[in-house]
């Protein structure tokens, strides 16, 4: 066992692949619930990182990072990081069109642009981790 934190953490493939699946359907119901949060993610994070720049903006990229990797450990799936990250791509797309009364909530600064590339590269980064894949070939198939 290494002493590093961070490999503790994010555990190795062989660790991921040893860990068993949740059930089919707490799965599915936390599926929605990383949904949620990846849209809750989104919209606080645009007005956190306006609001107290440059601090703000690490803070949102932390909160992705979280939202991010707790849905892909929670749900033990890469299916978890992808809704999450579906549900903040929603929000952002929405967030970043402009009102027809000419109100917007990301301006189109360095800043707003930081959160939005920094939100697709960490959930890119979460995604590369290793875990354990239902539908993975190779990888004996566990009944539910």
């Amino acid at each position: 066992m290494s002493a590093n934190p961070l490999h503790r953490l994010i555990g190795s493939q062989g660790q991921r692949l040893a860990e068993p699946l949740p059930p089919r359907g707490l799965r599915f119901a936390w599926y929605g619930l990383v949904f949620l949060l990846g849209a809750v993610d989104a919209l606080c994070g645009c007005f956190v990182q306006a609001l107290w720049s440059p601090w703000g903006l690490l803070l949102a990229l932390a909160a992705n990072l979280a939202v991010f990797y707790g849905g892909l450990r929670l749900t033990a799936t890469k299916v978890g990081l992808t809704c999450a990250l579906v549900g903040w791509l929603l929000v952002m797309f929405v967030l970043l069109a402009p009102r027809p009364e000419g109100d917007f909530v990301l301006s189109s600064s360095a800043n707003s642009y930081a959160y939005l590339l920094g939100g697709l590269v960490t959930g890119l980064g979460v995604g590369l981790l290793p875990t354990r894949a239902p539908y993975a070939f190779g990888i004996p198939r566990q009944r539910d």
